[in-house]
C-alpha cells in the first residue's frame, strides 16, 4: 500500500508524502509528530481507511523528517507547520478535510485553523503535545543544560521511551526551535468551530500527559468534544487495539459529517 511521492516546495526543497486523490471528496490528512515519518501503522491505517470508505487521504513528512529535504535541526514548529500549509494548498486545495495529529502534529493541526478553518470539518488528536517544547522541555531543563543550548545553540536530550528495545529516545534540540515554539502558543487561544473534536490519549503514556489533550479541547469552547483515554496505550498509540479505538473516532466523525 506504500506509495510515496515527493512534493517540489523550491529548488532545492521537497517534502515526502502519500495520498488517495479525490478531486471533490472529504479528505483525511494526517500530520505526524515530533521527529517522525509516514511509514509507521498510524498512516498506513489510516489510508486504508480513506481507500475503503472512498474518501481523500494526504499524509506528510516536514522538512527534516523521514525521506523530505532539509536539516531537522534547521526546522521548527513555525516551518514545519508552513509544510503542511503549502501541501494542503497543492494537494487538498478546495476540499474538505478532517485532521488527525499525533503528539507535535496535534499542534501543528492546531495552527492550521488560522488558515483553513472553513474547510476543517473534524480534528482528532492522538497524545496530543501542543506547547511541549516549553512546557515539557525547557522547565525541566537544569541551569546546566539551559547554559549549554543557549552557549552551543544545540542539546541532545533523551526523552520518552522508544519501542525499540524500550530505549529512551534521543533528540537533537536547537535554542532556535525553543524559541520558535514560544512564537507558536496556542493553549490560552479559543478556536470557535463546532466541529466535532476527539482527543485519544494513552493512560500510560510515559511522554505526554493526558491533560495536554483535555488543554486542546479547552480551545474548543463550541466543539462537540470529546475525551478518550486507552487504559495501557502509550504515546504511539501504534498497536492494533488503540489503532482500531483511533480509526473507530475518526469514523464516527466522518459519519456525522456526510
Amino acid at each position: 500500500m506504500k506509495k510515496f511521492k515527493y512534493l517540489k516546495i523550491s529548488k532545492t526543497r521537497k517534502l515526502r508524502y502519500m495520498d488517495n486523490y479525490y478531486k471533490k471528496k472529504l479528505y483525511i490528512i494526517f500530520l505526524p509528530g515530533f521527529m517522525s515519518d509516514i511509514d509507521g501503522k498510524k498512516p498506513q491505517a489510516f489510508k486504508k481507511y480513506a481507500i475503503k470508505n472512498k474518501l481523500g487521504f494526504l499524509a506528510i513528512e516536514y522538512s527534516g523528517h523521514g525521506k523530505s529535504s532539509g536539516e531537522f535541526t534547521k526546522g521548527n514548529v513555525t516551518a514545519w507547520s508552513n509544510d503542511a500549509k503549502n501541501s494542503i494548498k497543492r494537494i487538498v486545495k478546495k476540499n474538505k478535510f478532517i485532521l488527525v495529529g499525533s503528539s507535535m502534529g496535534a499542534w501543528i493541526s492546531l495552527n492550521q485553523f488560522k488558515y483553513f478553518k472553513k474547510q476543517i470539518l473534524g480534528f482528532v488528536g492522538i497524545g496530543s503535545a501542543p506547547e511541549f517544547l516549553e512546557r515539557l522541555m525547557w522547565k525541566k531543563f537544569t541551569k546546566k543544560m539551559k547554559k549549554e543550548i543557549k552557549t552551543k545553540g544545540i542539546i541532545t536530550i533523551k526523552h520518552g521511551r522508544s519501542s525499540f528495545k524500550n530505549k529512551l529516545n534521543e533528540y537533537p534540540i536547537t535554542f532556535q526551535l525553543i524559541k520558535d515554539g514560544r512564537k507558536n502558543k496556542i493553549i490560552s487561544k479559543k478556536i470557535r468551530s463546532k466541529i466535532k473534536v476527539t482527543m485519544v490519549h494513552g493512560g500510560k503514556d510515559e511522554v505526554v500527559p493526558v491533560s495536554f489533550s483535555k488543554k486542546v479541547l479547552a480551545v474548543f469552547p463550541n466543539g462537540q468534544r470529546k475525551l478518550v483515554v486507552i487504559k495501557n496505550g502509550d504515546h504511539s498509540l501504534s498497536n492494533q487495539i488503540p489503532l482500531k479505538r483511533i480509526i473507530k473516532e475518526l469514523n464516527n466523525i466522518v459519519k456525522y459529517i456526510v
